[in-house]
């Protein structure tokens, strides 16, 4: 989206800001001539909106689009998306909202939290046909017949006795009726399976099928093995030569963008994805093959099917668009009732989502000055979503008992205090934040991990090991991903014993004994207890060390045996959370020894690579491969990227279509103006004299220069 919108704000004269991950200043950048447009994730956007207000600025927002309104009824994103309406909501009258989605029920509750008007249309720019697939017949979806289906055809591929084994679900049949001239997308349950139909399908197709765009699909392979280290995963390397590849969150970021890319342009033909891809990528195709009614194996949710079957039909490419459900006999009726009966109503998760929900949104609403008194917080309350469904909803509890306990619980936690100043009961009973709270609002922490991270961080000012970053990378390793995982016992032991003397330091200060990790690897029973959940942390903490150390992310999988794309996730959480647990530090005056720690080992994990290509990466729509490339090619910084001809770029660059190379442009002029005004404003703002200092009527040199070392160029 930041690389589509670049080129407009170039043109238009506005800028484009992303807030995703560690990225994003808060609070923003005060503009003195164009205005911004912030590109966010749910969680930056709830964080940006925090900052406006409490800098007084959240009248200069003037419009928030949300797009998948429907998000707001899952879980603690949901949650989160939930506050920051709310409180937009709550504390400006002129700010516009846009919400927009596909797959809404009970748009009435919606409309009455937003206060909003509604609009529907059913037009798509091209048509879609739905069909199901029992056995070899397809029917066509009709909501006319009287079984909400309607006989369409017989499949009549030949197939041999191997095949049929290979094959039951007959998917050869039914892509080589679209590739390789179309494309096609085959949704499967879950990640294995996208990989193992890949190489079914390749088992089978024709030899002919190599020699389309083949010199183009040699290219990708080459690119692949650049963004690899010099490695391309077998599968891959055995299914692209066909057109066909799998996309899941297994493969790196890198990976993705290029094989993202390769089918947009139609060198690759077939992607095998998981239920992902529909919400996140826009990849459309002309026809759309669901493998089972399932996500892994959880029976469809009918916003989930519409998702998925909305990718079929490409406008301006495609006169029409097809989807094909494959099921069993025994499904038939389920399917049956998903296709045609409505889709899931939208609940309010701020309840549910106790910690990063409503004992967090209580918290800010204090810290932000918001409300004070109960009376203030409960009315609130009613205003949210959760408000609007609070008869739906709440079965045991009333809203008052749910608000007075998730306000007690934030006291006993110390986060919150009752103010002596007011009245301590009923509707008056004002509260106030202690520096614990106004820290984990600030740092955006989960209420449930914040005294453990002051813990971590208090005992870490006791014994600090500085001589690697193995003891910084634990304090930043995300709590949530930790309580998640479970090591892989034997590698966590051999990865013990090639610490060093300072790094085994850093594990007998956290209570982890080489030891100990020896027994599980070894199957044996402990008697000694041992935190889990400290355990965890520290393999994880382990992943990341050798990522930071080594920013190969291919050997790292090897060497923890863990997926690639899990350990660029990972990487991404810490990158994210160190982020955070700077915000935190910077509320607290005895953690100040942490700050200019953070503030590098932030930088190294959002972008854990040479230092050479962080200038480039900089750039939206730049990751490490592209970024090698470039580098090579002889673009240094972003001022070279922003003077660069993209037609040179599409002939310097390998596999970069022109589209990619006027969005990296745009990007980076984007971005150097950005740089620029931010500069010019800060020049401004230090020369600017204070009106009621006596004797200084305007800049005189002396006073003008005293700045010249205080402006930063960095």
């Amino acid at each position: 989206m930041i690389s589509s919108l670049s080129s407009f704000g170039i043109e238009l004269g506005f800028f484009v800001e992303e807030y995703a991950g560690s990225k994003g200043r808060f609070p923003p950048v005060k503009r003195r001539e164009k205005k911004s447009l912030y590109i966010a994730t749910i969680e930056k956007a709830h964080s940006l909106v925090n900052a406006l207000i409490e800098t007084g600025r959240l009248s200069t927002l003037g419009l928030v689009v949300v797009d998948e309104l429907h998000m707001i009824g899952e879980g603690s994103r949901g949650a989160i998306l939930e506050m920051t309406l709310a409180k937009v909501l709550y504390t400006s009258k002129t700010t516009q909202i846009i919400g927009m989605s596909a797959t809404l029920n009970n748009v009435e509750d919606l409309q009455a939290f937003l206060k909003a008007e509604y609009y529907t249309s059913q037009f798509r720019p091209v048509e879609l046909k739905e069909f199901l697939k029992v056995n070899d017949t397809i029917y066509e979806v009709d909501s006319q017949a009287a079984d909400g289906m309607t006989f369409s055809r017989l499949l009549s591929y030949k197939y041999s006795e191997a095949q049929k084994k290979m094959d039951p679900d007959r998917l050869v049949a039914l892509v080589t009726e679209v590739i390789p001239n179309y494309s096609c997308l085959v949704f499967c349950p879950s990640k294995k399976n996208c990989e193992n139909v890949a190489e079914m399908l390749c088992k089978f197709l024709s030899k002919d099928y190599l020699n389309h765009r083949e010199k183009e699909k040699c290219e990708v392979i080459k690119s692949l093995r650049n963004v690899g280290h010099g490695k391309v995963c077998p599968v891959l390397k055995r299914t692209v030569p066909f057109g066909i590849a799998y996309h899941h969150s297994g493969l790196t970021s890198d990976e993705r963008r290029l094989l993202e890319e390769a089918y947009s342009i139609g060198v690759l033909c077939l992607l095998t994805c998981t239920s992902t891809l529909a919400a996140g990528v826009n990849l459309p195709a002309r026809r759309v093959i669901l493998r089972a009614p399932y996500v892994a194996n959880t029976f469809l949710k009918r916003n989930q099917y519409k998702q998925m079957v909305g990718r079929a039909g490409r406008a301006g490419i495609d006169t029409a668009g097809e989807s094909i459900l494959l099921l069993q006999e025994k499904d038939k009726q389920q399917v049956l009732d998903l296709i045609n009966g409505p889709l899931e109503s939208c609940c309010s998760h701020l309840v549910e989502e106790f910690t990063k929900g409503i004992q967090s949104l209580f918290l800010s609403l204090i810290g932000l000055k918001i409300a004070a008194s109960l009376g203030d917080i409960y009315q609130f309350m009613n205003g949210t979503f959760f408000g609007v469904q609070q008869k739906i909803l709440l079965k045991e509890k009333s809203l008052w008992e749910i608000t007075v306990d998730a306000l007690e619980h934030l006291a006993e936690k110390g986060l919150l205090q009752k103010d002596s100043r007011g009245d301590n009961e009923g509707l008056e009973c004002h509260f106030r934040i202690t520096k614990l709270g106004q820290a984990s609002f600030k740092g955006a922490i989960d209420v449930a991990y914040c005294d453990t991270l002051y813990r971590d961080l208090k005992k870490g000012l006791e014994g600090l090991v500085l001589e690697s970053l193995l003891h910084l990378v634990y304090l930043t390793t995300p709590y949530d991903l930790a309580a998640q995982s479970e090591p892989d016992w034997m590698v966590y032991f051999r990865q013990f014993g090639q610490l060093s003397p300072a790094e085994q330091n850093v594990a007998a200060l956290l209570g982890v004994s080489e030891s100990f990790i020896g027994k599980k690897a070894a199957g044996q029973a402990i008697r000694k207890k041992v935190d889990k959940n400290v355990v965890n942390r520290l393999y994880l903490s382990f992943v990341l060390y050798s990522l930071l150390k080594e920013t190969n992310v291919w050997s790292v999988s090897e060497k923890f045996n863990l997926p690639r794309g899990y350990i660029q996730n990972l990487l991404t959480g810490a990158a994210s959370f160190s982020s955070c647990v700077l915000h935190f530090c910077e509320e607290l005056e005895e953690f100040w020894v942490y700050k200019a720690l953070l503030v590098e080992l932030t930088k190294k994990l959002t972008y854990c690579v040479k230092a050479e290509l962080i200038p480039l990466m900089e750039v939206t729509g730049v990751l490490e491969g592209r970024a090698k490339q470039l580098y090579n090619a002889g673009y240094r910084s972003i001022m070279h990227l922003a003077n660069a001809n993209p037609e040179v770029l599409v002939k310097t660059i390998d596999h970069l279509s022109r589209r990619q190379a006027r969005q990296i442009v745009s990007s980076a002029k984007m971005l150097l103006h950005e740089k620029a005004e931010a500069l010019q404003g800060e020049a401004e703002e230090l020369l600017r004299l204070p009106a009621d200092l006596p004797g200084l009527g305007g800049p005189s040199s002396e006073r003008a220069g005293s700045h010249d070392g205080d402006i930063s160029l960095s």
